[in-house]
């Protein structure tokens, strides 16, 4: 657990589990975060749990022990960060199909099949092997703001377009060993599952994802370049806490480097790009000519 004089903590969790009703437990467990007072985004579907939410220490720690009074989720783990403020504005919490939108033909459960798990440490190490394949597991915009040195960016903006993709991709490569990574985990037991059912010899995963990796005491993020992407009010949070920490996103207007995400201004857009400050202001935060024009005719009808 991390300890400190933050007043407010950030949960990142997931668990694959048999979940009977999902709808009925997200009713509930949206009642029970209410009262509480956490927000955040929650899903729950018939292979399990998985949330991001932000509190104070209070009541994160109250969330905490519920869940582990749960029968299903009594040995969650938990990756906690603090926290000036809140990282979200709202409690969502939701029933779905899936906790990890693969839309598979016959689906991977990661309790029978999904990739060896790596500690930060024996991740670290297998990075470092010539004969290796390292496998951005995220979006196409969240490799391009950091990832792991020598992988590959995954031309996809959504999960489900990554089975399609490796196997348009990456069929060459099923007798190299793999080495898998997301932003928590969650995304790499499917992934990695997938990638064994294809006909890959050996995967790995990162196990707890780069946000445990960024933590870990003797790695410290080393081989990470830039900042992780993050699915909150932060955006992006550092990982590399060595002197080898660079800057590698670019500036969408200026091409300068640059870490910083923000939204297009424009309603019907909200394209999320990397910006700086001083671009931001030049464009009025919009990411193109053509969506500050529409923004404008229309406050001109």
């Amino acid at each position: 657990m991390t300890t400190g004089e933050a007043p407010y903590r950030i949960l990142l969790y997931y668990k694959f589990v048999t979940v009977e009703d999902p709808e009925a437990l997200a009713r509930e467990h949206l009642a029970y975060c209410k009262r509480l007072g956490v927000k955040g985004r929650i899903l729950i579907a018939p292979e399990g749990i998985n949330g991001t939410l932000s509190g104070t220490v209070e009541q994160t720690d109250a969330y905490m022990q519920m869940m582990r009074h749960m029968p299903l989720f009594r040995d969650l783990v938990f990756k906690i960060d603090e926290s000036d403020k809140h990282a979200f504005q709202k409690i969502f919490v939701r029933p779905k199909k899936e906790l990890v939108t693969f839309r598979l033909e016959e689906d991977v459960n990661p309790n029978d099949l999904t990739g060896t798990h790596l500690s930060p440490k024996d991740f670290y190490e297998k990075l470092q092997q010539e004969d290796v394949l390292v496998l951005d597991g995220r979006n196409n915009y969240e490799y391009d703001i950091g990832h792991f040195r020598g992988a590959i960016r995954p031309e996809v903006e959504s999960t489900r377009e990554f089975p399609e993709w490796i196997r348009s991709n990456l069929e060459q490569y099923k007798d190299r060993p793999v080495l898998t990574y997301c932003t928590g985990g969650i995304r790499c037991e499917k992934l990695s599952g997938f990638l064994l059912k294809e006909g890959f010899k050996e995967v790995y995963q990162l196990d707890g994802g780069i946000v445990t990796y960024g933590k870990d005491p003797e790695v410290q993020g080393r081989l990470f370049d830039g900042k992780c992407y993050v699915f909150d009010e932060r955006i992006s949070v550092p990982i590399n806490r060595t002197a080898e920490d660079v800057v590698i996103g670019h500036c969408h207007h200026c091409g300068k480097p640059e870490d910083r995400y923000v939204n297009c201004a424009n309603d019907y857009c909200h394209l999320q790009h990397i910006c700086c400050e001083a671009c931001e202001e030049e464009h009025n935060r919009f990411c193109s000519k053509e969506c500050e024009e529409q923004t404008m005719a229309r406050l001109e009808a």
